[in-house]
């Protein structure tokens, strides 16, 4: 954990707030959430990305979780008066001093990527570090900036994307391939449900389906709980307890409230601190 604090501390410094972080120790995995101003938000993730080549060796780091570096993946999500653009923009200067300053091999990807087989994460992820450590000198390897060699560190994909929600589901099982079975019918990429990625893991000896969701507007965890759940009943088990990683929208609170309470209507002004927060902003005074 003393990596994993030095790296949350290279990435906050004025202009910079960390949102909140998590780390698993199967998946031997950390995830950090920061938002700010663009460009503090862009010196506070190259100082994180230092760190992290400097203090984590890929050769010898093991986790259920697929990764390619030491820092995996770096997503550039645009939150409040920043449009997508600009964070492809934004996005592609930090990889780039990435590769000219750090001497690591940068991958843009989703709306960043610089060619259409590199939207797809899992794409420029395949294989790992130990397969890329082995063929980034092909030319279909080759990394978008930075060099053509692979270090301890191994190499970072950057991009600009929407806001993803990774979230987790734990199965009242221990065979991993009832978790495999199950990530296969729900991911889009094998005829299920859209905007889903998914994987099944054996974590802390507990079945897990490892989800992705790349747009919770198509497809919201409530609806992916539901068809998780049935799934599990038809090989003979149960949904245990679900996990979040790092933070979600409150959009995807209410649409799982309304579907649940049965409410189509229920919108953020219908919840009591939202109104209240609406009405300190608007200047109202507490009596009139």
């Amino acid at each position: 954990m003393e990596v994993v604090d030095a790296i949350a501390a290279a990435v906050q410094q004025p202009g910079v707030r960390l949102l909140h972080r998590t780390s698993d120790w199967d998946h031997n995995r950390s995830v950090l959430t920061v938002a700010g101003e663009p460009e503090a938000v862009l010196a506070g993730l190259f100082r994180a990305v230092a760190v992290a080549a400097e203090r984590i060796d890929l050769r010898q780091q093991r986790g259920v979780h697929p990764r390619l570096g030491a820092t995996d993946v770096v997503p550039l999500v645009p939150l409040e008066g920043v449009p997508l653009d600009e964070c492809v923009a934004l996005a592609r200067r930090l990889g780039r001093r990435i590769g000219d300053e750090l001497g690591l091999p940068v991958y843009f990807y989703e709306a960043a990527a610089s060619r259409p087989e590199r939207r797809n994460l899992a794409d420029v992820r395949a294989g790992e570090y130990e397969r890329l450590a082995e063929e980034i000198h092909l030319p279909q390897r080759q990394p978008d900036c930075g060099p053509a060699s692979v270090g301890p560190a191994g190499a970072v994909i950057v991009g600009a994307r929407p806001f993803l929600i990774a979230f987790n589901v734990f199965l009242k099982s221990n065979d991993v391939t009832i978790a495999k079975r199950i990530a296969r019918s729900i991911r889009e990429s094998s005829g299920g449900l859209p905007a889903v990625k998914a994987l099944g893991l054996l974590v802390n000896d507990q079945a897990q389906v490892s989800m992705n969701l790349v747009d919770f507007r198509i497809t919201p965890p409530h609806a992916v709980v539901a068809r998780i759940a049935a799934e599990a009943r038809l090989l003979g088990v149960e949904i245990d307890h679900s996990e979040l990683i790092g933070l979600l929208p409150q959009d995807a609170l209410l649409a799982a409230a309304a579907h649940a309470l049965g409410l189509p209507s229920l919108g953020a002004d219908r919840v009591v601190e939202m109104a209240l927060r609406r009405a300190i902003d608007a200047g109202i005074p507490d009596s009139l």
